[in-house]
């Protein structure tokens, strides 16, 4: 098993990629979640294995390492969506 990441900085880098792969390999999904503002039930299973895969490779003494996947989600597949029309904007 590689070793787990332990530096917060190193785990918002990866759980940032972890959503851009998400958001790269389902472009159709996320503009759909976004134009119905339901993207969170939409994703729910990629992001969960998203978030397992996290868990894997980051350490559970970041204490704080849900809310940067959580953080995530938001800079990277939410606000990179901007430009799709939706009623949340």
């Amino acid at each position: 098993m590689a070793r787990q990441v332990d530096d917060p900085d190193l785990a918002f880098r990866l759980a940032r990629a972890i959503i851009s792969d998400i958001a790269l390999y389902n472009p159709d999904k996320v503009a759909e979640g976004i134009k119905n503002d339901n993207i969170f039930d939409l994703m729910a299973d990629e992001l969960l294995e998203g978030r397992e895969h996290f868990h894997e490779r980051v350490s559970d003494q970041v204490s704080n390492r849900d809310q940067l996947f959580d953080r995530a989600i938001v800079d990277v597949m939410i606000k990179q969506a901007g430009k799709i029309e939706s009623s949340i904007w």
